[in-house]
């Protein structure tokens, strides 16, 4: 896989295209571009690597008190995501970090308190772990405990997330559902390409420190009409991407574009109408557009690569069922990962596809 992507291509060779939608040959799941639109002026091909790129690149060029750093964001990172930032900016403003994600963070709260506008890069998810103190029991609860005088909303954490294809236990894991138990902190997951320059900018400016997930799989297969100049996507705002009247599906990152499929097929197949929601933010989110939906339907899918156990799905489910339970035609479904470590070789089978969210719709239908 390595051998066939050329790292200055927006996609990798290994890539197809399928009525306008991208699909990478051992992905589960076909992209599903972003609609152009003009209001946002001029407009360029990008994949998602490259427009998170431009937004850093942007927060560099108009703040001079910004600052990019990680383990290899020097040299570009490994997904490439910083290329060129040092040689524009300097070793002072884009530098190496030690391989130590508790100093990465803890140093990032530090400059963040201090004012400067801080983008820390964790180099995956899975790594995060031995920084959770320093988000949850200092990033989440500075502006708490100083009474408001005191905040570190400069800064911005961003890290690879989720299924790749081949990452096995250390480089597959959706981890978003440990930070949502720490008030304080903001949890964003972008579609692809368009989504992600637009809402890693909102974070950036965003007065409260933010986790920025960005699902690996998608950096070159997520391809879009990105805007060329500034923009901000809202946070803690829902998409729905497609109306419906007979189920709701939602999901966030990869699991959209697995669900956009799966809403094809159920209307073209079986006349299902899915509504389908991209959650966006998962800390704050929502909940709003979401039981609105679930009012409207009545069904309720909720879908993710995280295991069952403990995700945030399981969240959502017990809002819906609060608040809609008087309008809901069957349970609620969570259509998930499994409990067990992410497997390498069985991945396949371990990943929530198109056919298992079907047969949950199926099932809901049927009721």
């Amino acid at each position: 896989m390595h051998t066939a992507i050329n790292k200055y291509s927006l996609v990798c060779n290994a890539t197809i295209n399928i009525c306008g939608c991208f699909k990478r040959r051992s992905s589960h799941f076909v992209y599903h571009p972003e609609r152009i639109s003009n209001e946002l002026g001029k407009t360029s091909k990008k994949n998602m690597y490259q427009a998170i790129n431009s937004a850093m690149d942007l927060v560099l060029s108009k703040d001079p008190n910004s600052v990019v750093f990680g383990e290899d964001v020097g040299f570009g990172g490994v997904f490439r995501c910083t290329s060129g930032l040092l040689e524009r900016y300097g070793k002072d403003r884009v530098f190496n970090t030690p391989l130590c994600e508790q100093g990465i963070v803890g140093f990032g709260i530090g400059l963040a308190v201090a004012g400067t506008t801080a983008i820390a890069e964790i180099q995956f998810a899975d790594y995060m772990f031995p920084a959770l103190d320093q988000l949850v029991n200092e990033a989440a609860k500075y502006r708490y405990r100083s009474g408001n005088l005191f905040d570190c909303g400069k800064l911005t954490v961003r890290t690879p997330c989720s299924a790749v294809g081949h990452g096995a236990l250390y480089h597959s894991q959706s981890p978003e559902s440990f930070y949502t138990h720490a008030p304080g902190l903001k949890i964003v997951m972008p579609r692809g390409a368009q989504t992600a320059k637009g809402l890693l900018l909102s974070c950036v400016r965003d007065p409260n420190p933010c986790i920025f997930f960005e699902p690996k799989i998608m950096y070159r297969l997520a391809v879009d009409d990105v805007p060329d100049d500034d923009y901000e996507l809202p946070l803690g705002k829902a998409d729905v991407l497609i109306e419906g009247k007979d189920i709701t599906l939602i999901g966030w990152g990869t699991q959209v574009h697995v669900l956009l499929e799966v809403a094809e097929i159920a209307n073209k197949d079986f006349g299902i109408s899915c509504e389908v929601i991209d959650l966006v933010t998962i800390l704050p989110w929502d909940k709003q557009t979401v039981t609105k939906s679930v009012k409207k339907t009545g069904r309720a899918i909720v879908s993710h690569e995280a295991p069952l156990t403990g995700g945030f799905g399981a969240e959502i489910s017990a809002s819906i069922q609060e608040d809609c339970f008087l309008h809901l035609e069957s349970p609620i479904r969570r259509v998930t990962g499994y409990d067990t470590p992410f497997p390498h070789v069985f991945e396949k089978f371990y990943l929530p596809n198109k056919w298992k969210c079907l047969q949950a719709i199926k099932e809901l239908i049927n009721y």
